[in-house]
């Protein structure tokens, strides 16, 4: 079963409270990973707690939301099998699962607005790689 996978830092910790919000009036089951409040903390603590639990199972994803995205995604890129995006319009946010596999999603909340953000975590969760050639590309990264 796939599990979902959520943390910010101490500027996404607002949008994370909604994306958990919006995630429970949909039935999707997530483990939050912290912060558990608006304190200041350091981005890579949290982006190295996702990464570590999506990695164990190809099936995991991750959500990562910090002030521009850009943090959390080099860091949940430094581990092995992991695949990060960020994500700033549906778009992007479509082909970085179709054609990159992406396995975590990374939103800068001070660039992005609610409803984008939550449209592309709706993007992200429901969007399945397509494979094919994209699949030969994968291996080699």
């Amino acid at each position: 079963m796939k599990k979902i996978f959520l943390s910010s830092d101490h500027a996404g910790f607002k949008l994370k409270e909604l994306i958990k919000t919006y995630l429970n009036k949909k039935n999707i089951k997530f483990f939050d990973l912290g912060p558990q409040n608006e304190e200041q903390v350091d981005y890579p603590d949290f982006a190295h707690k996702v990464a570590k639990k999506v990695k164990t199972r190809s099936y995991h994803v991750g959500i990562l939301v910090c002030g521009s995205g850009t943090g959390m995604n080099i860091t949940a890129n430094r581990h092995k099998n992991i695949r990060a995006a960020q994500c700033y319009n549906l778009k992007s946010t479509k082909l970085s699962r179709l054609h990159n596999d992406a396995n975590i999603i990374t939103l800068g909340s001070r660039l992005l607005t609610s409803k984008n953000a939550l449209n592309c975590v709706n993007i992200f969760l429901n969007t399945k790689f397509e494979g094919g050639r994209h699949a030969k590309r994968i291996r080699k990264i």
